[in-house]
């Protein structure tokens, strides 16, 4: 048996029980940082939380070479913890499917992920929300492109932070995002950093100011805003996210 069980945002605290139960009686048991990060913690604490020797999981032991821990999972019990919501990413959907493929049982704990988060920070409706993109140290116009497809729908889009090498900023995403088409200075958008952990920071304004805007360490995630918002959304920004006034223009 397979599980790939969610750990949520922040730390060693935030997995389920039932996924901490799992993991206790687990034959072996796996973690990987690659597609997320849980900054509120260490690989020690998680061991000690949990009580069992973690082995951490690289890149290529989740996709190209999974083959060696999906044939592990065929005489044994592994469990593999992974921050946030095991099937977000497509990298563990993938795992999964490929040990199935293979004859080999899967299960999923499922857990908070950044996706739930952004909506219980800023008040924004998840109907809303359209086709979601990550802003890459490799320069490419893909999450601008999305941002457009998306607002000819009027839906807002959930932008994912590059974390390798290093933890990008929203800062640095804003410069990145601008340096390609600065027509996006203009546009509304709600930072978030640090989601799951006791001293978030959530920050509405048009993008050119929130790149001045301390936010403090990773994680960061940033939502740029549809063309018109709810009016419940408006005032929640306004409570939430300390929103500008003129932000009211986009109300429908």
């Amino acid at each position: 048996m397979l599980t790939l069980i969610g750990m949520g945002l922040w730390d060693e605290k935030d997995i389920s029980c039932k996924g901490l139960e799992i993991a206790r009686r687990a034959d072996e048991v796996y973690i990987e940082f690659y597609t997320s990060k849980l900054m509120g913690t260490s690989l020690e604490k998680i061991e000690e939380f949990i009580g069992r020797k973690i082995v951490e999981l690289s890149r290529s032991d989740l996709e190209e070479n999974c083959k060696w821990i999906i044939e592990r999972a065929r005489e044994k019990d592994i469990a593999i913890l992974i921050p946030g919501d095991p099937m977000i990413a497509t990298t563990h959907s993938a795992l999964r499917y490929e040990a199935e493929r293979r004859g080999v049982k899967t299960k999923v704990v499922n857990a908070g992920s950044i996706i739930n988060a952004v909506c219980s920070l800023t008040g924004l409706h998840n109907y809303k929300f359209g086709k979601s993109a990550t802003v890459s140290w490799i320069k490419s116009r893909t999450p601008l492109d999305v941002i457009r497809q998306n607002q000819s729908i009027n839906a807002h889009t959930l932008l994912f932070l590059d974390l390798h090498p290093k933890p990008m900023t929203i800062r640095d995403a804003v410069d990145i995002l601008m340096s390609i088409d600065d027509d996006t200075e203009e546009l509304f958008a709600v930072g978030i950093a640090r989601a799951g952990s006791d001293s978030p920071v959530v920050k509405c304004d048009r993008l050119k100011k929130l790149k001045d805007y301390d936010f403090g360490n990773p994680l960061h995630v940033m939502v740029v805003l549809a063309k018109k918002l709810h009016f419940m959304e408006y005032e929640c920004l306004r409570v939430f996210a300390q929103a500008p006034d003129e932000l009211e223009e986009l109300v429908e």
